[in-house]
């Protein structure tokens, strides 16, 4: 599930939403308000329930093989997602849906390389929410390996300090570090 040219997404699991409302969310990290909203290369972080805590890493240009080999594994393709166990039966039965918004109301967040789109005006979707399907089947489709794990931490320990690129959300979600 990603956007088609012109698009960004907003993943939900709500699929009654007919107008995004800017707002600051409980947990933002910055004060103004927004509709967020993910282009292609962002799209497989929210293929998760909600609250679901995840980390995840792939591979760049810049990304070294020894880095690669150990994260990634030989042959593991260019990109690693994590969950707990916990995790794993809501993974398989949450309903999740993907808004189509039209990109032209956004505008990139994030530095050096954007990690979200937001909107400072109310956006009305393109459409109605399509139904995201099968996560597991997904994350599979796209040959993005899915770990799930005892505990994430461990592995948000040993990716940060690589040359991959990574990313967590929800992290105080997670189990407690041991």
């Amino acid at each position: 599930m990603r956007p088609r040219p012109g698009e960004v997404l907003h993943f939900s699991e709500d699929p009654t939403i007919t107008r995004f409302e800017p707002h600051v969310a409980p947990t933002a990290q910055v004060g103004d308000p927004y509709v967020w909203a993910v282009d292609s290369e962002r799209s497989p972080s929210y293929w998760f329930p909600r609250d679901c805590p995840r980390a995840m890493a792939w591979a760049t240009e810049t990304s070294t093989r020894a880095d690669r080999d150990r994260v990634l594994g030989p042959g593991g393709g260019d990109r690693v997602h994590a969950i707990e166990y916990g995790w794993l039966e809501a993974m398989r039965a949450v309903r999740l849906y993907a808004y189509r918004l039209p990109v032209a109301s956004f505008r990139p967040i994030g530095t050096p390389i954007p990690n979200a789109h937001v909107s400072t005006r109310p956006v009305v979707p393109l459409g109605p929410p399509e139904p995201v399907g099968d996560l597991l089947a997904l994350h599979e489709e796209c040959g993005i390996q899915l770990r799930v794990l005892n505990n994430l931490w461990p592995f948000w320990d040993g990716v940060v300090s690589t040359t991959l690129a990574f990313s967590g959300i929800r992290l105080r979600n997670a189990k407690p570090r041991r």
